[in-house]
């Protein structure tokens, strides 16, 4: 499965969900986070989308004027990173209802 992260200045956020909202982009695994939110300390908006390449070059168009594509070298651990940080939040909410 192919990937993507963009970064999105936190003025610009409100952009994310018109872009996310594509037809063929909807269709796709898509993670938001704030920066803050998985340790790093920049004001911006990261969007993962993971799924199918011809959906990933979309987005890649559609980002253009509101964000920047993530250098590959740096995304990696920014994948991880938001990879963490959802295995987290799905061991909170099992933790919650007894799984």
């Amino acid at each position: 499965m192919s990937y993507a992260i963009f970064s999105v200045d936190n003025e610009k956020r409100n952009k994310i969900k018109e872009i996310i909202s594509d037809d063929l982009i909807s269709r796709q695994s898509i993670t938001t986070r704030d920066a803050k939110a998985i340790k790093i300390e920049k004001e911006v908006q990261f969007v993962l989308i993971e799924g199918d390449e011809k959906a990933i070059e979309k987005a890649k168009e559609l980002f253009q004027d509101v964000g920047t594509v993530i250098d590959p070298s740096e995304a990696e651990e920014i994948y991880q990173k938001l990879k963490e940080d959802e295995q987290g939040a799905a061991a909170g909410v099992g933790f919650i209802f007894g799984d």
